[in-house]
């Protein structure tokens, strides 16, 4: 069984996620989604709209999700894919390589890190603008 991992922010929760995570679930059998704390998005991005407890329930009921992890870690390390028996760590292509580098090093190195592709006509961001010009 290919036990794979994804980490996200989840917020407001729309296509674009779903059409990653059936990406991500075809390439194993057991797709696990650890979803980043409020204090972790924030480092790199705004803060999320929903609250945790949301955002874990609303990934939770998604058809293609099989376990969700609250409070996932940016950088994905040794001891993590350990912890929950990752053997494949899957994210869109959205990232700079830079950003994959510092978050994704220690899979990539060990040639368990797939991208797959980004879903380019819907974003949380261009949501939360959509409903600024309401």
């Amino acid at each position: 069984m290919t036990r794979v991992y994804v980490d996200m922010v989840a917020d407001l929760f729309h296509y674009g996620h779903a059409n990653f995570l059936k990406q991500a679930k075809q390439l194993g059998d057991h797709l696990i989604v650890g979803i980043h704390s409020d204090e972790v998005v924030k480092e790199y991005k705004r803060s999320p709209v929903m609250t945790m407890e949301e955002r874990v329930e609303t990934v939770s009921s998604c058809r293609y999700v099989d376990e969700v992890v609250a409070n996932a870690p940016l950088v994905i390390d040794e001891e993590w894919l350990n912890a929950h028996r990752i053997d494949l760590v899957v994210h869109g292509d959205d990232f700079s390589e830079e950003l994959e580098q510092l978050c994704y090093k220690v899979p990539i190195d060990l040639g368990i890190f797939r991208l797959v592709s980004y879903t380019t006509q819907i974003s949380t961001t261009e949501i939360i603008q959509r409903i600024k010009n309401i």
